[in-house]
Formats: C-alpha cells, sequence, structure tokens
C-alpha cells in the first residue's frame, strides 16, 4: 500500500512494510539486543557487498565506476545532530531497488525465520543476522533511518525513510554521488555510540578482514580521513597473521550466523590450479539448508574480484552448508555465470576442494569422535545426499559417514562395522527406518542381536535413496535385513543356535501350502526363516526388489500409485507357528476358521511392525474380537 504525500515541490510516497518487515522491526525497536554493537557489523557487510557488486560489474562495463574507481566505506558520527553515517560508493539502488530491498524481505527464508522466533528477546535477536536481515538491526539504536541512494549508470537519487512504526517513506532526493549512505539517528540512551573512537573500535573488531577501505571522518563528516582497516582480503593473507578472533568475524561477515564455526579450512593451491579457499562449517544448522532450492553460499572470487555468491557450481549441493570464499587466479575476470556452468578449470576446483573438505571431515571423525556427533547431527542428512549422485567420491563420502548401529549408542564408521564383521559374514548389514528406538526393537533384528551380527540403522529419508544407489563398501556388499535372502547360515554361531533352538516341525510344509492358499495374491509368497527369535512373523522383499520404506516413502508422494505384494516370512520355533501346523495337519492340509483368521492377524501383524497399512481395518478387529472372547471364555 502506498500514499503519495506533496511536501512543497517533491512528491515523496508513503509505503507500509509487508507483514514480514513489521514483525522483524517491532522485535528490533522492543527487544533487547545481546550485543547491540553487530548494527554497525551488518551495515558494514551490506556496504561491502555493494562494492563487490559494482567491481564485478565494472569488469565489463567500466563506465560504470565514471571518475569515482576507488571503491571504499566511510563512517561518519555527528554529536551535535546525534547521527552516525555510514556511506559506500557501490553499486547502489534505484527507486523499485529500494522499495523491494528495504520494504520487503524478499528472501526464501522469510518464513523459516518467523516460524523460527521462540518469544525469548534474547534469543529470536540473534536470529537476525543469521537469516540476512541484518539491515533492520540500525532501529536497535535509531529510532529513524535516513537511506539515499543512486545506482551506478543512472542519474536520480531516490531517499528512503522510516522510523520503524510501520510505514517508510520515498522520493526522489537531490543530485548525490553514486552508492548509498544510511544514516541513523541514535535514540535516547545511546550515546556511546555517538563517540567516534568507540565506533572504529567496533569495526576493527568486527570489520577488519573486509577488503575495502573503512575510512573514519570527524564530526561534521569533512576533513581528512583515517583508514581504520587492513583492507586486504583476508583469506590472501597468511595464516600466521590472521587471529582466531579475525577468522571468527570474517564467519560472520560470510555467513551471517551468530555462531562460532564448528570448523575452518584456510588452504592455498599452488601449482597447475591455483586458488585460495577460506570455508566454514557452522556450528548449527543453516535457517535454509533444507529448503528445495539447496542454494550454495559460497562466494566466488577471481583475483579478488566478487563474481557470484549464487549461480557456480563451485561446491556440490551436498556440501552447501559450507561457507565462505574460494578465490581463483585462473579464471578470466570477464566470466559470466552462464560460462561458469561449463567451465573446466572451475571442475577441477571443485573435485579439489571436495576431496579436501571430505578428508578433513574423516580426520576430525576419527580424532574427535564425539564431537563429530555434532556436526553429523546438524549436516549428515546433507552430506549423505552426494551419495545419490552420480559422479560424487562416494566411497569419501561414506568414510566421512557415521550410523547408528546394534552395537551401542557410539556412531560407528563403515570401517569400523567391516572390522568388527563375523566370520563368515559377507554383507554389511542394515535397516531403515524413521525412529531409532523403534527401529532398534524391530523383530526383523531378532537372529542378528542373538548372534551379535552387527547392524547398521538408518533413519534419515535419504538412506531409502542412497542405498539403492551404492552397492558395496570397498567389497562389501550391503545388504537390508528385510531382504528375503538376508539370513545367517554362513555366518559363524548360527548353526549352534539352530541347534539350540531346535529342529524346525515336519508340518511346516503343509502350513506353508496352506498360507499360500488362505493369502492368494495378498502376499508374494510365503517362506521360513531363521532371523527371527520371539517374533512370529515379518515381512521381507526380494533381493532386487524396492525396499519395504522406499515403497511407502514414493506412495506417500504419489509417485507411486500401488503397493506390491511382500514375502511373508515365519518363525518356525514360534508356539503359534507350531500350533497352525499342528492345526492345518489335523485338517488334513486344509486348516479351518481359526487357521484363517489367526493367519490374517499375522499378515496385518507383519504390516504393522513395518509401518503399512492394513487392508481391512474392520475385518482386522473382528479377528481380534473373535480370538479376545474365545480365549476368555476357554
Amino acid at each position: 500500500m502506498k500514499f503519495n504525500i506533496n511536501m512543497g515541490e517533491k512528491m515523496v510516497e508513503k509505503h507500509a512494510f509487508s507483514a514480514e518487515v513489521g514483525k522483524v522491526l517491532k522485535l528490533m525497536i522492543h527487544s533487547l539486543y545481546t550485543n547491540k554493537d553487530i548494527f554497525l557489523r551488518e551495515l558494514i557487510s551490506n556496504a561491502s557487498d555493494a562494492c563487490d557488486r559494482l567491481r564485478y560489474a565494472a569488469v565489463t562495463n567500466p563506465s560504470l565506476l565514471g571518475d569515482d574507481p576507488a571503491l571504499k566505506l566511510t563512517l561518519a558520527v555527528d554529536k551535535g545532530a546525534r547521527t552516525i553515517t555510514v556511506t559506500d560508493n557501490g553499486i547502489g539502488m534505484n527507486e523499485q531497488e529500494l522499495i523491494a530491498n528495504l520494504g520487503t524481505i524478499a528472501k526464501s527464508g522469510t518464513q523459516e525465520f518467523l516460524s523460527a522466533l521462540t518469544g525469548d528477546a534474547r534469543k529470536d535477536t540473534t536470529l537476525i543476522g543469521q537469516f540476512g536481515v541484518g539491515f533492520y538491526s540500525a532501529f536497535i539504536v535509531a529510532d529513524k533511518v535516513s537511506v539515499v541512494s543512486r545506482k551506478a549508470g543512472e542519474e536520480k537519487a531516490w531517499a528512503w525513510e522510516s522510523d520503524g512504526s510501520g510505514e517508510f517513506t520515498i522520493g526522489e532526493a537531490p543530485a548525490a554521488p553514486r552508492g548509498t549512505s544510511i544514516t541513523l539517528h541514535a535514540r535516547a540512551g545511546e550515546d556511546t555510540y555517538l563517540d567516534k573512537f568507540r565506533l572504529k573500535h567496533i569495526a576493527q573488531t568486527y570489520s577488519d578482514h573486509i577488503s575495502f577501505p573503512i575510512e573514519m571522518r570527524e564530526d561534521d563528516g569533512t576533513g581528512a580521513a583515517e583508514v581504520i582497516n587492513k583492507a586486504s582480503a583476508l583469506w590472501m593473507r597468511p595464516k600466521s597473521e590472521i587471529t582466531e578472533e579475525q577468522y571468527k568475524e570474517f564467519y560472520h561477515h560470510v555467513a551471517h550466523s551468530p555462531d562460532l564455526p564448528w570448523m575452518t579450512l584456510h588452504n592455498k593451491a599452488e601449482g597447475k590450479l591455483e586458488y585460495t579457499n577460506l570455508l566454514f562449517i557452522p556450528s548449527i544448522q543453516p535457517f535454509d539448508l533444507f529448503h528445495p532450492d539447496r542454494k550454495r553460499r559460497v562466494k566466488l572470487y577471481v583475483k579478488r574480484v566478487f563474481i557470484t555468491d549464487e549461480g557456480s557450481d563451485i561446491i556440490p549441493h551436498y556440501l552447501r552448508f559450507l561457507r565462505g570464499v574460494v578465490d581463483s587466479e585462473d579464471l578470466p575476470l570477464n566470466i559470466s555465470r552462464e560460462v561458469l556452468q561449463q567451465n573446466p578449470i572451475l571442475e577441477r576446483i571443485k573435485e579439489s576442494l571436495v576431496k579436501r573438505v571430505l578428508s578433513e571431515l574423516k580426520k576430525r571423525a576419527e580424532k574427535e569422535p564425539a564431537d563429530y556427533a555434532v556436526f553429523w547431527k546438524n549436516f549428515g542428512a546433507v552430506l549423505k545426499e552426494g551419495l545419490c549422485e552420480a559422479i560424487a567420491p562416494k566411497e569419501q563420502i561414506l568414510e566421512a559417514c557415521r550410523f547408528r548401529s546394534t552395537a551401542g549408542d557410539a556412531l560407528v564408521g563403515m570401517d569400523e562395522y567391516v572390522a568388527r564383521m563375523k566370520e563368515g559374514q559377507e554383507h554389511i548389514f542394515y535397516l531403515t527406518g524413521d525412529n531409532p528406538e523403534l527401529l532398534a526393537r524391530n523383530p526383523q533384528l531378532e537372529g542378528f542381536k542373538e548372534r551379535g551380527v552387527e547392524v547398521l540403522l538408518f533413519t534419515d529419508h535419504v538412506d531409502d535413496f542412497w542405498v539403492s544407489a551404492v552397492h558395496e563398501y570397498k567389497g562389501k556388499p550391503l545388504l537390508s535385513v528385510t531382504r528375503s535372502n538376508a539370513e545367517l547360515d554362513n555366518i559363524a554361531g548360527a548353526e549352534k543356535e539352530e541347534k539350540k533352538s531346535g529342529e524346525p516341525p515336519v508340518q511346516t510344509d503343509a502350513l506353508i501350502a496352506a498360507l499360500k492358499k488362505i493369502y492368494g495374491e495378498q502376499v508374494k509368497d510365503v517362506r521360513i526363516t531363521h532371523k527371527l527369535t520371539s517374533a512370529a512373523v515379518c515381512l521381507a522383499v526380494d533381493q532386487g526388489a524396492m525396499d519395504i520404506r522406499l515403497e511407502r516413502f514414493l506412495r506417500e508422494q504419489k509417485q507411486l500409485a500401488t503397493t506390491y505384494a511382500k514375502i511373508l516370512e515365519i518363525n518356525p520355533q514360534h508356539p503359534i507357528i507350531h500350533m497352525l501346523a499342528q492345526r492345518v495337519s489335523a485338517t488334513d492340509g486344509e486348516g479351518d476358521a481359526t487357521v484363517r483368521d489367526t493367519a490374517f492377524l499375522l499378515l496385518d501383524q507383519a504390516k504393522i511392525l513395518e509401518g503399512e497399512e492394513i487392508t481391512d481395518p474392520a475385518a482386522f478387529s473382528e479377528r481380534i474380537n473373535s480370538i479376545l472372547t474365545k480365549s476368555l471364555a476357554a
């Protein structure tokens, strides 16, 4: 909504903020921010990005720089007017961009941001930078914010102003230099930020890594300017010259996140391929980690010139949790985003980065397993997406993967699992499910547990897909315990357990024949299994058939129209199976109503244990009631 207001000779439009911005501003103005200094970091970061974008645009259009080619940022404070001004001579904004960028939160994470609000002021305000709405942090210390901006290559300048009450005004401004100037009118009680030495200290603490000069001017904005930062790309400096604090603040700058980095990777590759990377792994999940767009947030530079932070394939989607920069010495400066997608140099850089990141993850997993568990909880599901990609280094990814297993509470690596395999065990056994606690009690695991055969427990949705693409690890085939051939006959100890349990009853063949006749096409087959101990039955599928859980997921997503019949496996040592077999034998192999009701109850029980739907709930209820009535009457 907008209103035209006639203010003398100039027409000014009044706009209402979008609902999302209104909520953010209310949070800013009425909440106690845990570290108010952050507002300056956010504004300087935005100004730096504006200069980066102009420098990139000027590669193909040098006229945009005009007679002001030296890109820089300026800080000025005026105690008398109670104002703080942050100015850049970067790309600038026109009227439409001011409205779009400062009047709405035009980001995919808007709803995630709002849904993440907890009601706890101290916790909520730390989300501001993380969700890319740092401009609004100006209202932490200001009761009014004025913006004047002129876009590079355009003549008109525009003025934007708001007191954060729900509306802002915009109109044409007098002639102004290229770039953007943001003036904060300090609210009462924020006098500490009207001290230029205080602002200088904040800028040097949080923004020393900015690769453009940050100048501090006198109170009236005139006079000699003092450059207060080193104005060199942090990633190009030797590691020995960079402090942990500088690494941390650079991470805040590129990640827009309040946490500390879980891992820092700073490397320089020399030789046939020359590039520098300064990459970080966050210690918390970025808000858009599981957004369908799967956007990657690593910035690409060429010879210190910013190229893009979106649209490049510098890292794969399964490493999209990475934040930071990659600076190439080999790519041409005028490379376009379209050409980037097919550039062989970029592909070689990507391969090198992937190997380095996966290698470092493997080292951390082996040396600090407890710490690695934190990373795995946050990003394990994302990393495993790489196992579904055709050209990804699957074995190296699996080396960095960790899983729950039936061996205990600690996460297990594939190499550790293989080292513990039993004599005669040829397969890496696994079971997929949603809840790890329930999964650990699944009857399909009974025989494996009794024989001490470890089974990996996969509980992420991506697991259903990658196990269909990755069939082995270092020569050891992967096999789901829900497969009909997942038996234990050849594993050391299996024969001993069978002898202890006794031989299968002689009536098994007749029972199987009767069950097949009763079920008809509702099951694909009925077979004996030795992987059950206390359970009577379970469902299984043939090797090569679709996994039970994957089939259910595809059906729920409307990508599969039908349910395929499963194999019903029976435990020949279970009392119910014994009694059914005896009853079938007593009726010349035909069975009776009780056999039929019990057979369908067993099938429905097996479906329930695998999370499958019961075909006829009403009949299931009637059979339960009938058996309970007979039992109580006996």
